[in-house]
Protein backbone atom coordinates (compact mmCIF):
# COMPACT_ATOMS: atom_id res chain seq x y z
CA UNK A 1 0.00 0.00 0.00
CA UNK A 2 1.44 3.12 -0.94
CA UNK A 3 -0.28 6.89 -0.69
CA UNK A 4 1.61 9.06 -2.97
CA UNK A 5 2.02 12.70 -4.24
CA UNK A 6 -1.12 12.61 -6.80
CA UNK A 7 -3.22 14.44 -4.23
CA UNK A 8 -0.89 17.30 -3.68
CA UNK A 9 0.11 18.44 -7.11
CA UNK A 10 3.51 17.03 -7.19
CA UNK A 11 3.27 14.11 -10.07
CA UNK A 12 6.02 12.15 -9.81
CA UNK A 13 7.44 12.90 -13.50
CA UNK A 14 5.29 15.81 -15.81
CA UNK A 15 3.42 18.70 -15.34
CA UNK A 16 5.54 20.45 -12.88
CA UNK A 17 5.92 24.34 -12.95
CA UNK A 18 9.67 24.00 -12.43
CA UNK A 19 12.32 23.78 -15.00
CA UNK A 20 14.22 20.65 -14.24
CA UNK A 21 17.78 20.02 -15.46
CA UNK A 22 18.61 17.25 -18.15
CA UNK A 23 18.91 13.78 -16.16
CA UNK A 24 22.45 13.13 -17.41
CA UNK A 25 23.91 16.64 -15.83
CA UNK A 26 22.07 15.30 -12.63
CA UNK A 27 24.73 13.72 -9.75
CA UNK A 28 24.65 11.15 -7.20
CA UNK A 29 26.75 11.38 -4.00
CA UNK A 30 26.43 8.16 -1.61
CA UNK A 31 29.12 6.32 0.45
CA UNK A 32 30.28 3.03 -0.45
CA UNK A 33 30.76 0.28 1.87
CA UNK A 34 34.31 1.31 3.52
CA UNK A 35 33.16 4.84 4.29
CA UNK A 36 34.58 6.67 1.14
CA UNK A 37 32.01 9.41 -0.38
CA UNK A 38 31.43 8.66 -4.15
CA UNK A 39 30.29 11.11 -6.43
CA UNK A 40 29.00 9.89 -10.31
CA UNK A 41 26.21 11.00 -12.73
CA UNK A 42 22.91 9.64 -11.60
CA UNK A 43 22.09 8.25 -14.83
CA UNK A 44 25.12 5.69 -14.11
CA UNK A 45 24.98 5.31 -10.51
CA UNK A 46 21.06 4.12 -11.03
CA UNK A 47 22.15 1.15 -13.07
CA UNK A 48 25.34 -0.15 -11.22
CA UNK A 49 24.59 1.08 -7.49
CA UNK A 50 22.41 -1.11 -5.27
CA UNK A 51 21.31 1.61 -3.15
CA UNK A 52 19.47 -0.45 -0.83
CA UNK A 53 22.38 -1.93 0.87
CA UNK A 54 24.05 1.83 1.73
CA UNK A 55 23.96 3.76 4.94
CA UNK A 56 22.72 7.56 5.28
CA UNK A 57 24.70 9.77 3.28
CA UNK A 58 23.80 11.98 5.84
CA UNK A 59 22.91 11.58 9.32
CA UNK A 60 19.33 12.84 10.35
CA UNK A 61 19.14 15.69 12.40
CA UNK A 62 18.29 16.48 15.61
CA UNK A 63 16.19 19.07 16.20
CA UNK A 64 15.69 20.68 19.74
CA UNK A 65 12.45 20.74 20.86
CA UNK A 66 10.75 17.95 19.27
CA UNK A 67 8.78 15.37 20.85
CA UNK A 68 9.78 12.40 18.01
CA UNK A 69 14.03 12.24 17.20
CA UNK A 70 15.83 10.16 15.11
CA UNK A 71 15.38 6.14 15.49
CA UNK A 72 15.82 2.67 14.43
CA UNK A 73 13.37 0.51 12.62
CA UNK A 74 13.72 -3.13 12.64
CA UNK A 75 12.49 -4.18 9.44
CA UNK A 76 11.69 -8.17 8.56
CA UNK A 77 12.42 -7.46 5.05
CA UNK A 78 16.63 -6.63 5.67
CA UNK A 79 16.48 -8.67 8.94
CA UNK A 80 18.62 -5.36 9.96
CA UNK A 81 17.81 -1.96 11.13
CA UNK A 82 16.75 1.10 9.03
CA UNK A 83 17.22 4.72 10.42
CA UNK A 84 14.35 7.08 10.35
CA UNK A 85 14.39 10.74 11.17
CA UNK A 86 10.25 11.71 12.20
CA UNK A 87 7.77 9.41 12.53
CA UNK A 88 6.16 9.89 9.35
CA UNK A 89 9.29 8.22 7.92
CA UNK A 90 8.88 5.30 10.60
CA UNK A 91 5.07 4.63 9.48
CA UNK A 92 6.53 4.76 5.96
CA UNK A 93 8.96 2.16 6.77
CA UNK A 94 6.44 0.08 8.31
CA UNK A 95 4.44 0.00 5.18
CA UNK A 96 6.78 -0.72 2.51
CA UNK A 97 8.38 -3.39 5.26
CA UNK A 98 5.11 -5.57 4.90
CA UNK A 99 4.99 -5.06 1.13
CA UNK A 100 5.82 -8.77 0.23
CA UNK A 101 6.98 -7.29 -3.29
CA UNK A 102 9.86 -4.91 -1.49
CA UNK A 103 12.86 -6.94 -1.13
CA UNK A 104 15.43 -3.98 0.19
CA UNK A 105 15.08 -1.03 1.98
CA UNK A 106 17.63 1.54 2.86
CA UNK A 107 17.44 5.25 4.27
CA UNK A 108 18.83 8.48 2.50
CA UNK A 109 21.58 6.12 0.77
CA UNK A 110 21.83 8.88 -1.98
CA UNK A 111 22.13 12.83 -2.28
CA UNK A 112 21.22 14.14 -5.49
CA UNK A 113 23.47 17.09 -7.01
CA UNK A 114 22.46 19.27 -9.98
CA UNK A 115 22.54 23.06 -11.16
CA UNK A 116 19.32 24.70 -11.25
CA UNK A 117 18.33 25.76 -14.96
CA UNK A 118 16.94 29.55 -13.74
CA UNK A 119 19.39 30.37 -11.30
CA UNK A 120 22.67 28.61 -12.06
CA UNK A 121 22.93 27.87 -8.41
CA UNK A 122 23.77 24.33 -7.11
CA UNK A 123 21.10 22.57 -5.15
CA UNK A 124 21.12 19.26 -3.40
CA UNK A 125 18.29 17.34 -2.11
CA UNK A 126 18.69 13.58 0.29
CA UNK A 127 15.25 12.10 -0.49
CA UNK A 128 14.32 9.54 2.43
CA UNK A 129 13.37 6.24 1.37
CA UNK A 130 15.04 3.76 -1.08
CA UNK A 131 12.82 0.87 -1.72
CA UNK A 132 14.00 -2.13 -4.17
CA UNK A 133 11.02 -4.16 -5.35
CA UNK A 134 11.70 -8.36 -6.21
CA UNK A 135 11.11 -7.44 -10.29
CA UNK A 136 14.38 -5.13 -9.96
CA UNK A 137 12.05 -1.39 -9.87
CA UNK A 138 12.93 0.91 -7.04
CA UNK A 139 10.65 3.81 -5.24
CA UNK A 140 12.75 6.87 -4.09
CA UNK A 141 10.71 8.88 -1.76
CA UNK A 142 10.04 11.44 1.17
CA UNK A 143 7.88 11.10 4.00
CA UNK A 144 6.58 14.66 4.55
CA UNK A 145 4.67 14.75 8.28
CA UNK A 146 2.11 16.94 6.78
CA UNK A 147 -0.57 16.22 3.98
CA UNK A 148 -0.32 20.29 2.91
CA UNK A 149 1.68 21.31 -0.02
CA UNK A 150 4.95 21.42 -0.14
CA UNK A 151 7.68 23.89 0.34
CA UNK A 152 9.40 25.67 -2.36
CA UNK A 153 12.54 24.05 -2.00
CA UNK A 154 11.07 20.64 -1.60
CA UNK A 155 8.37 20.75 -4.75
CA UNK A 156 11.49 22.14 -6.90
CA UNK A 157 13.40 18.86 -5.60
CA UNK A 158 10.12 16.74 -6.59
CA UNK A 159 10.32 18.19 -9.95
CA UNK A 160 14.00 17.29 -10.79
CA UNK A 161 13.72 13.70 -8.67
CA UNK A 162 10.82 13.07 -10.46
CA UNK A 163 12.12 13.13 -14.08
CA UNK A 164 15.99 12.05 -13.27
CA UNK A 165 14.13 8.69 -11.57
CA UNK A 166 11.76 8.51 -14.46
CA UNK A 167 14.67 8.37 -16.65
CA UNK A 168 16.34 5.87 -15.11
CA UNK A 169 13.16 3.31 -14.67
CA UNK A 170 12.61 4.43 -11.10
CA UNK A 171 9.84 6.20 -9.59
CA UNK A 172 9.58 9.32 -7.25
CA UNK A 173 7.23 9.82 -4.81
CA UNK A 174 5.85 11.78 -2.01
CA UNK A 175 4.48 9.42 0.47
CA UNK A 176 1.14 10.46 2.63
CA UNK A 177 0.50 9.43 5.76
CA UNK A 178 -2.19 6.67 5.46
CA UNK A 179 -5.63 7.16 7.07
CA UNK A 180 -5.53 7.00 11.62
CA UNK A 181 -7.14 3.76 11.04
CA UNK A 182 -4.98 1.82 8.84
CA UNK A 183 -1.90 3.48 10.35
CA UNK A 184 -3.24 1.81 13.96
CA UNK A 185 -3.77 -1.07 12.55
CA UNK A 186 -0.36 -2.02 10.68
CA UNK A 187 1.84 -0.56 13.98
CA UNK A 188 -0.11 -3.06 15.97
CA UNK A 189 0.49 -5.79 13.22
CA UNK A 190 4.19 -4.54 13.35
CA UNK A 191 4.76 -6.07 16.32
CA UNK A 192 4.23 -9.18 15.28
CA UNK A 193 6.33 -8.93 11.84
CA UNK A 194 9.36 -10.94 13.48
CA UNK A 195 10.18 -14.57 11.79
CA UNK A 196 10.04 -16.16 15.22
CA UNK A 197 6.33 -15.78 15.51
CA UNK A 198 5.31 -17.20 12.42
CA UNK A 199 5.13 -20.54 13.52
CA UNK A 200 5.64 -20.01 17.61
CA UNK A 201 4.56 -23.10 18.87
CA UNK A 202 3.87 -25.21 16.16
CA UNK A 203 0.68 -23.36 15.75
CA UNK A 204 1.25 -22.33 12.21
CA UNK A 205 -0.56 -24.54 10.03
CA UNK A 206 -3.65 -24.88 12.83
CA UNK A 207 -4.00 -20.89 12.07
CA UNK A 208 -4.32 -20.90 8.88
CA UNK A 209 -6.84 -23.77 8.61
CA UNK A 210 -8.45 -22.19 11.24
CA UNK A 211 -9.44 -19.81 8.26
CA UNK A 212 -9.52 -21.43 5.53
CA UNK A 213 -12.61 -20.01 5.15
CA UNK A 214 -13.71 -16.35 6.52
CA UNK A 215 -14.37 -16.10 9.80
CA UNK A 216 -14.26 -13.91 12.84
CA UNK A 217 -10.61 -13.08 14.22
CA UNK A 218 -11.50 -14.43 17.65
CA UNK A 219 -13.36 -17.27 16.43
CA UNK A 220 -10.97 -18.67 14.41
CA UNK A 221 -8.05 -18.16 17.37
CA UNK A 222 -9.96 -19.81 19.43
CA UNK A 223 -10.66 -22.64 16.35
CA UNK A 224 -6.62 -22.67 16.05
CA UNK A 225 -6.06 -23.21 20.10
CA UNK A 226 -5.21 -21.37 23.31
CA UNK A 227 -6.14 -17.93 21.83
CA UNK A 228 -3.01 -16.60 23.83
CA UNK A 229 -1.16 -18.68 21.85
CA UNK A 230 -2.29 -18.25 18.40
CA UNK A 231 -3.13 -14.76 18.28
CA UNK A 232 0.71 -14.09 17.76
CA UNK A 233 0.73 -16.41 14.55
CA UNK A 234 -2.68 -15.56 13.47
CA UNK A 235 -1.52 -11.56 13.37
CA UNK A 236 1.96 -12.47 11.95
CA UNK A 237 -0.26 -14.01 9.24
CA UNK A 238 -2.11 -10.64 8.81
CA UNK A 239 1.56 -9.00 8.85
CA UNK A 240 2.94 -10.97 5.62
CA UNK A 241 -0.25 -10.88 3.70
CA UNK A 242 -0.80 -15.08 4.22
CA UNK A 243 -4.16 -14.10 6.03
CA UNK A 244 -5.62 -10.56 4.93
CA UNK A 245 -8.29 -8.53 6.85
CA UNK A 246 -9.45 -5.01 5.94
CA UNK A 247 -7.42 -2.82 7.15
CA UNK A 248 -9.21 0.45 7.13
CA UNK A 249 -11.25 -0.37 10.22
CA UNK A 250 -10.29 -1.14 13.31
CA UNK A 251 -8.68 -4.82 14.21
CA UNK A 252 -10.73 -6.44 16.39
CA UNK A 253 -12.26 -9.91 17.60
CA UNK A 254 -15.99 -9.65 14.97
CA UNK A 255 -12.93 -8.66 12.30
CA UNK A 256 -13.63 -11.05 9.27
CA UNK A 257 -10.00 -12.73 8.42
CA UNK A 258 -9.92 -14.29 4.62
CA UNK A 259 -7.04 -16.66 3.60
CA UNK A 260 -4.21 -14.98 1.69
CA UNK A 261 -2.80 -15.50 -1.61
CA UNK A 262 -2.84 -18.96 -2.67
CA UNK A 263 0.84 -18.53 -4.46
CA UNK A 264 3.32 -19.18 -1.03
CA UNK A 265 5.82 -17.04 -3.21
CA UNK A 266 3.55 -13.83 -3.53
CA UNK A 267 3.51 -13.75 0.48
CA UNK A 268 6.96 -12.86 1.39
CA UNK A 269 7.13 -16.86 2.42
CA UNK A 270 10.84 -17.36 0.97
CA UNK A 271 11.78 -13.60 1.92
CA UNK A 272 11.26 -15.00 5.56
CA UNK A 273 12.77 -18.49 5.50
CA UNK A 274 16.10 -16.45 4.50
CA UNK A 275 15.53 -14.37 7.56
CA UNK A 276 15.43 -17.03 10.22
Amino acid sequence: MIIDSSQDGLPAVAGSAYRVPEPGAVEAEFTEGDGTLVQRRWVEAAAAVRFEQFQPVAAFPVVPGRRWGPGWWWSATTSGHVPHGSQAMCMQLMILDRDPQVVGLSARPVRLIWRDPGTGRVLTWVPQVFARYADGRALVADCPASTGPAGDRAARAAAVLGAACAAVGFTYRRLLAPDAVVAANVRWLAGYRHPRYRDAGGLEQAVLEAFAAPRALMAGAAAAGEVLSTLPVLYHALWSGRLTADLTRPLGGHTLVCPGPSDPAADGSEREQQAR
